[in-house]
């Protein structure tokens, strides 16, 4: 089995140190810079369990190097992947699938959706349709991503915590080829449920990102000042249930009630939210996946979204003036 990594940061590199381990497939990784040359001189370097190790891996800055693939694992933001199709286009072949490991609203949401919305494109992760066009939703492999992990050095990846990255076919079958890729990822330690209904698991997520992200960013503040404070608290309460309206509309089950969720955020103490980081980095921001479209599907579906509307314009002003919205 061929799998390449296309995004090689801290996910895509920790995906990749543990399936290089495993010695199971034969793993390509696309890199580059001084990530790539620490990759070829050193080996894919990952600290876990207290522990650090070494592993070799085969790694190209192009990927027309590798050839077909027989999975890609995607495993850059979400804005990042359109501008990339051209670079890793040379991966797909007839029978490669496309494992998409981004936050927020995927660009194949409504492939395979039962209902009057079946095909219709998300254009604030798709705005011209380049990535359903270039990749195929046919292709895609859907993931929901929960480990944490960061770049500590160039190709050195430090894992601090979960193994889980659920897995699920938009249809919902079990089909033989995300069984088969569930399987290397539980060979290779990681946890790898493959689901029926990945929607709903992707909005058990987004549920969180789209609200504690953007407040985090226009206020410095971590998860549990966030949670600690009435009026940030009630903000992001107020959005997480407009969005869970909009996702009932859309026939998504929540497990748990929206003030536990909050609680679990809370739970997770002084963290920085990823959009937090990625502000004070002067990187480009998640804006889009996380809150954009989910403002876009309230308007699909009739709900209104009064709060997201005014975080996401005072959050997308913000990194304009920042220069880090995507663009």
């Amino acid at each position: 089995m061929k799998i390449a990594i296309f995004g090689a940061g801290a996910i895509g590199g920790y995906v990749a140190a543990k399936l290089a381990a495993a010695g199971r497939v034969e793993l390509s990784v696309v890199a580059r810079g001084e990530h790539l040359d620490a990759l070829r001189a050193n080996g894919l370097r990952l600290i876990e369990d207290g522990k650090e190790v070494a592993i070799p891996v085969k790694a190209a800055s192009k990927a027309v190097e590798f050839g077909v693939q027989d999975y890609v694992v995607l495993a850059l933001k979400a804005h990042s992947v359109g501008p990339a199709l051209e670079q890793f286009a040379s991966l797909i072949g007839e029978g490669t699938s496309v494992v998409t490991m981004q936050n927020g609203v995927p660009w194949w949401y409504f492939h395979k959706f039962k209902g009057p919305l079946e095909g219709t494109r998300i254009k604030a992760v798709d705005p011209d349709n380049r990535i359903w066009d270039g990749i195929g939703p046919e292709r895609v492999i859907g993931s929901v991503v929960y480990p944490a992990a960061e770049v500590d050095a160039p190709g050195l990846i430090r894992h601090i915590d979960g193994r889980r990255f659920s897995l699920g076919e938009p249809d919902g079958e079990k089909s033989e080829r995300v069984m088969r890729l569930a399987e290397e990822f539980i060979a290779a330690g990681l946890q790898a449920p493959v689901r029926e209904d990945i929607r709903s698991e992707i909005w058990l997520k987004l549920w969180g990102n789209l609200s504690f992200n953007p407040i985090s960013a226009l206020t410095g503040s971590t998860l549990a000042d966030i949670v600690a404070d009435e009026g940030t608290r009630t903000l992001a309460r107020t959005m997480m249930l407009e969005a869970q309206a909009i996702a009932e509309t859309l026939g998504v089950a929540f497990p748990v009630t929206v003030d536990r969720r909050i609680k679990g955020a809370g739970d997770v103490g002084a963290h920085k939210t990823s959009m937090l980081q990625d502000l004070e980095r002067g990187r480009p921001m998640e804006i889009d996946a996380l809150v954009t479209a989910v403002q876009e599907l309230g308007r699909l579906v009739n709900k209104p979204t009064p709060a997201i509307d005014a975080v996401l314009a005072l959050v997308r002003r913000l990194s304009i003036e920042r220069g880090c919205y995507p663009g």
